[in-house]
């Protein structure tokens, strides 16, 4: 049996296999943030197809955090059941899920959300240029509605919760030199960047106690000039490790696109798969929380010899459980062949047009195969 379909524990959460879907926004939320039944059937097919352990797209843990349109939510008691009908839908069918929470910081939607953004610092360029600097006592606010947030997910009977620290959103912001020019205590040396983060797993913790699974997903690197880097990202997770988390997810990039951007495109050889391999390396020699590394993993034996190596613990995979949510099923029957996805980003056009995310290309196959 491969080293993958071997059963794991996180902070006593059983996984049946090493594979991961990352939050993935999907776009079938309700206008409010409410999870929809086109949602939950979604995630119900991942737990279907294998996935060991399945993370909705970021939810937003305040009204004004809200990055997209028909994006899930975690800000008021009143989501709790539904949320709780989806994690239900997802435990029958054998799966494990965790939800993602997340502020949007400068890049929250004001259209969306009608409120001014907020930042670590006001940075010309980027983002809404009417975001307010964040004070602490607005910082210790956000702490509070992330750890309210937590409580929402136990109380709505997720496996797991999972802070999203990366791809510049809110606490990505903080973490990076390029967004935080603060002076004060959240500002300047990588301990003080870290500080809000540390203070969200330190609220989070409280609010569900010692044995529910926390993670946090954070960057390698940025790759913005004068931005965080893979030294700072080594630091941060080693406070983290110390700090109490149960996994961190190793990512990198951020949302503004380009060069800069965390989800390439053109992945067509395996030397182009698990971009942040080298980051995750340097992860595991130096720390023993559990890693799991996001990335390009295309590659049923890439993968497999990126844990046997001991790049990283788990495999977390998302446009290639947008093509194929089987995926895992197949490779577990023996089917190894490359995940069908071609990395050409199409679903999330789909999910911007208001059609909710799914993969373009097969849609237009099947449409062919239909017409023919």
């Amino acid at each position: 049996m491969s080293i993958l379909f071997e059963s794991t524990e996180i902070n006593g959460m059983k996984l049946e296999n090493r594979f991961v879907r990352s939050a993935t926004w999907e776009g079938v939320a309700s206008e409010d943030g409410g999870c929809t039944q086109r949602l939950t059937e979604l995630l119900g097919q991942l737990a279907e197809g294998g996935v060991g352990l399945i993370i909705t797209g970021h939810a937003y843990v305040r009204s004004d955090g809200q990055a997209g349109p028909w994006q899930l939510g975690i800000h008021k008691d009143e989501l709790v059941e539904n949320l709780r009908k989806m994690t239900r839908f997802v435990h029958q069918r054998g799966g494990r899920i965790a939800i993602q929470l997340a502020h949007g910081g400068l890049f929250a939607n004001k259209m969306l959300t009608g409120q001014t953004a907020i930042a670590p610092s006001k940075v010309e360029g980027f983002g809404n240029s009417q975001e307010n600097e964040m004070t602490p006592h607005e910082i210790r606010d956000i702490v509070e509605a992330f750890g309210q947030a937590a409580h929402r997910a136990k109380e709505a009977d997720f496996d797991a919760l999972q802070i999203h620290a990366a791809h510049g959103y809110l606490l990505s912001q903080f973490l990076s030199p390029f967004f935080n020019k603060r002076r004060d205590n959240y500002g300047g040396s990588v301990e003080n960047r870290a500080r809000i983060l540390l203070e969200v797993l330190k609220e989070s913790r409280a609010n569900v106690g010692p044995h529910f699974p926390i993670l946090v997903k954070m960057n390698s690197q940025d790759l913005l000039d004068e931005g965080f880097t893979v030294e700072d990202s080594l630091q941060v997770g080693y406070l983290l490790q110390e700090g109490g988390v149960d996994a961190i997810e190793l990512s990198g990039g951020t949302i503004v696109g380009g060069r800069f951007s965390h989800c390439k495109k053109g992945i067509t050889s395996e030397d182009k798969e698990a971009y942040f391999r080298n980051a995750a390396q340097n992860f595991k020699k130096n720390l023993h929380v559990p890693l799991i590394l996001v990335g390009g993993v295309r590659t049923f034996h890439l993968a497999e010899r990126l844990v046997i190596k001991q790049y990283t613990d788990y495999i977390s995979m998302s446009r290639p459980f947008i093509r194929e949510p089987d995926l895992i099923r197949r490779w577990a029957s023996g089917d190894t062949r490359k995940a069908n996805c071609v990395s050409d980003s199409q679903c999330r056009d789909a999910a911007l047009a208001g059609e909710g995310i799914f993969c373009v290309l097969e849609r237009e196959q099947r449409k062919g195969q239909h017409e023919s």
